[in-house]
């Protein structure tokens, strides 16, 4: 194994890590340095600031989809509130709410497998009025969460302001398959590639402790970094009740940090974000943010509560980083 010291002096030069290197450091390197490495790397490409993004559950429950984390499965019994697709008012009211708070970028997350055109165009209409009143939030800084949508849907979101889309891969290619059966990551890949056609920046990660090994979490960030990712939520899993995964083993310490490092030197300009799960993590959150980690999902999260805007501030800060 090349020293961790010659392995980030060239990555700063652009140099891309292995798959072989990057498992010999999951299995190798001490693990102290490589959340040093990680934290430094982090800080000479993407300097102090930390990125945050809120987003609001603008559609819940009711998904023929029969994704095994998932709460809002019609296939699974759990007791989410289940209800349509918001309105204009209720969604500006997020907006501003998060707005007003200093927060970043805004997004509206639907659940299901697509959305059709006439809801895509309710979502523009709200889009189009979060813009007109949230001047932060223009330029970019709305985001979309819509499942797969088809090329002139992802047009008709991009012309009413929204810069990037996300779609999460969820897992390495290797393990998705087991976790998922009535979609595939080739129809991600196919909305993430027309979103891209229309202009929009793509935000893309997975979700962690779903039972893939180590070395599938690696997977995971090497596929990312071949699409291009630039901004890649990491969520934890939260085991909620009534899915497959209710009872699955919650990964160490140890795990998460070699993840959230290893990510970050595996792509080492993106921004890694925290996610869903932040709440079960509890004091690693602040040892990740010295491992790599550089941006947030703040406030509550899809079918979970996350944890405050007040307290995210604080942490970052604390963190050494510029809100």
């Amino acid at each position: 194994m090349k020293p961790l010291a010659e392995l980030e002096t060239a990555i700063r030069n652009g140099y891309a890590i292995t798959p072989e290197e990057a498992t010999d450091l999951l299995h190798h390197a001490p693990f102290a340095e490589l959340c040093e490495t990680a934290n430094r790397l982090r800080r000479h490409f993407q300097g102090d600031r930390i990125d945050t993004c809120s987003i609001m559950n603008a559609r819940s429950g009711r998904c023929p989809e029969d994704c095994k984390w998932c709460a809002q499965s019609i296939h699974y019994q759990t007791k989410i509130e289940v209800y349509p697709l918001t309105d204009t008012a209720e969604a500006l009211r997020h907006a501003r709410d998060n707005h007003d708070k200093g927060v970043g970028r805004f997004s509206l997350v639907t659940s299901g497998r697509t959305l059709n055109d006439a809801q895509i165009e309710r979502c523009a209409d709200i889009y189009r009025a979060i813009a007109a009143e949230c001047p932060g939030f223009r330029n970019g800084h709305l985001c979309a969460s819509m499942g797969l949508l088809s090329k002139s849907q992802l047009q008709t979101l991009k012309e009413a302001g929204v810069g990037t889309y996300h779609c999460n891969l969820e897992s390495a290619p290797s393990y998705f398959p087991t976790l998922c059966t009535t979609h595939t990551q080739a129809e991600k890949r196919q909305t993430i590639a027309w979103a891209r056609e229309v202009g929009m920046k793509i935000c893309s990660g997975g979700i962690i402790g779903m039972g893939e090994s180590a070395e599938q979490r690696l997977e995971l960030a090497f596929t990312l970094r071949e699409m291009g990712i630039n901004s890649i939520p990491i969520n934890v899993l939260n085991p909620i009740p009534g899915t497959p995964l209710e009872r699955q083993a919650p990964l160490s310490e140890d795990e998460l940090l070699r993840t959230f490092a290893l990510f970050r030197l595996i792509n080492p300009t993106a921004y890694i974000r925290f996610a869903g799960g932040r709440t079960l993590i509890g004091a690693v959150q602040e040892r990740a943010l010295r491992s790599g980690v550089n941006a947030a999902i703040v406030g509550d999260l899809l079918t979970t509560i996350g944890s405050s805007i007040a307290d995210d501030r604080e942490l970052f800060q604390r963190c050494g980083f510029e809100w």
